[in-house]
């Protein structure tokens, strides 16, 4: 995958009803072979509770939708039909749980990785929660 590839652009997120709701910005396509993920790393301002939410598409189309807590090593996995994908607009509709327990001011990054690789990190996002 060249770097001209799905660049994630912008995260914005917000509260709806019971979720938060993700929406990935990308400067041009999910590849339409390969591995493709985008996300949040979601911690706590000292790093000692960490969350890393998923969105996993394979050959384009999404197949692994996601949270990860780094302090139960635990990782639980959504029904992919809370994934929506338009253009180049990737939106994820995770339950609220998934960052329950970080305080407010956590802090919160985008990440993209392309074929098992980190393509980008440290993306800023947009919070209105």
């Amino acid at each position: 995958m060249s770097t001209n590839d799905a660049l994630l652009k912008q995260v914005n997120i917000s509260a709806e009803d019971d979720n938060l709701v993700a929406r990935f910005e990308i400067d041009g396509n999910i590849p339409g072979s390969g591995a493709y993920v985008v996300g949040l790393v979601a911690a706590s301002e000292d790093y000692s509770s960490q969350r890393r939410l998923g969105i996993e598409f394979m050959n384009g189309e999404a197949i692994s939708f996601y949270s990860f807590n780094h302090s139960l090593s635990a990782e639980e996995n959504y029904d992919i039909k809370g994934v929506e994908h338009s253009g180049n607009v990737i939106t994820g509709n995770f339950p609220m749980s998934a960052i329950h327990g970080l305080s407010k001011g956590h802090v919160m990054t985008g990440f993209s990785e392309a074929d098992g690789r980190e393509f980008q990190s440290g993306v800023p996002v947009n919070e209105a929660l």
